[in-house]
């Protein structure tokens, strides 16, 4: 009897969830806020309702059975994390309204990456919580495991406890995660220089942050890693950069040429955002001038384009143009033929200062103690 009327609660109950579920569908309409929680929540809710309903069926009528109390008990558990599902669901709803009033499809999103960074942060945090507190809510439903965690909670050594467990990686990590989201020194598509690799910042959890590298690799670092060593941020306020191109050339070049072929280059394509163009001399040596261009660029990725596509421009320009003001060597060659020479030109002679063993009495004299005769 008590089975037959708990199963007819939990029917009932499916039905009325059944009914304001599409009630709320219809009522929502077009994808809204409302329909979204509809869509969320459905099936957390009907966990609880039914679990209720059956939980309070049986409590009303099965007063008589052994097995009652392990039954509700069994029950009670799974209704609190039902809830807890039903919480975490509602939360997440809520965050993506949030999310869904900042677009990061737009050129100047700066903000919208940072609310995003955030929001993303807190509902990893709110679903971890709801997590535990469901956990401890589980575990003081027992007589023993509530005496426990009331003596731990009243001895002296709790906050030792807490603080020993704060020194350990697991939770460095995710302190420096719930940092990272509030300082605003890295957020969701930032640009970065990291570890000597180029990428975007793909996605930070409360103990990782994933770096997309340039050529599809995903370098993964512990959160902790952004807040003990540096790295650079290149959209950390705009996404607008500047970058050199270096030139080694001769000093024959004519350097206003090559100045006004860099200006018609950038006016000739799209990569470049008209803030920055600049050719200068920066270092001259004995061999070759180095120039180097300064470009702009709205964003990285164009901004290496741009380069490249200078790079290639000028170099083609210069090998048509100016062929001889490519980097060369210079050499000097000189004759070996000795300095003094006779009035005639015809015969060379050497200073006797070069000779150990002759044209000096010394040398004559060293000949004589070597040969044994005069020279």
């Amino acid at each position: 009897m008590p089975l037959g009327i708990a199963l007819a609660a939990a029917l009932l109950a499916l039905l009325l969830v059944q009914i304001v579920h599409r009630l709320i569908l219809r009522v929502g309409g077009q994808p809204s806020l409302l329909t979204e929680l509809a869509q969320r929540a459905y099936r957390p809710t009907q966990w609880v309702v039914v679990l209720c309903a059956v939980y309070f069926a049986v409590r009303a009528t099965a007063n008589e059975v052994s097995w009652r109390h392990a039954f509700l008990h069994v029950d009670q558990l799974v209704v609190i994390g039902a809830a807890a599902w039903l919480l975490a669901s509602l939360l997440v709803v809520a965050e993506d309204a949030a999310l869904a009033r900042f677009r990061t499809d737009v050129p100047d999103n700066r903000t919208a990456r940072r609310v995003h960074t955030q929001v993303i942060l807190i509902r990893r945090v709110t679903v971890a919580v709801v997590a535990v507190l469901a956990g401890a809510v589980m575990l003081m439903t027992f007589p023993q495991a509530r005496l426990v965690g009331t003596s731990v909670l009243a001895s002296a050594g709790f906050a030792g406890i807490i603080a020993g467990l704060a020194a350990q990686s697991v939770l460095r990590n995710l302190f420096a995660g719930l940092q990272l989201a509030f300082s605003d020194a890295v957020r969701l598509g930032d640009v970065i220089i990291v570890e000597n690799e180029w990428g975007r910042v793909q996605e930070i959890t409360l103990s990782y942050v994933v770096v997309h590298v340039w050529d599809d690799r995903r370098l993964i670092l512990p959160t902790s890693y952004f807040t003990e060593k540096p790295f650079e941020n290149w959209t950390r306020t705009d996404s607008a950069l500047l970058g050199a191109v270096l030139f080694d050339v001769d000093w024959w070049l004519p350097v206003p040429e090559m100045r006004e072929e860099l200006r018609r280059a950038l006016e000739s394509t799209d990569l470049w955002d008209g803030r920055v163009s600049v050719l200068q001399v920066v270092e001259a040596t004995g061999t070759a001038m180095q120039l180097r261009a300064l470009v702009s660029a709205v964003d990285a990725p164009k901004l290496w384009d741009l380069r490249c596509f200078v790079r290639e421009h000028l170099v083609t320009w210069l090998r048509d143009t100016h062929p001889t003001a490519l980097p060369r060597f210079r050499t000097e060659m000189t004759s070996a033929m000795p300095i003094h020479a006779t009035l005639t030109g015809q015969t060379l002679t050497t200073d006797g200062d070069s000779r150990v063993f002759s044209h000096s009495v010394d040398g004559r004299a060293r000949a004589e103690a070597f040969t044994g005769r005069e020279q």
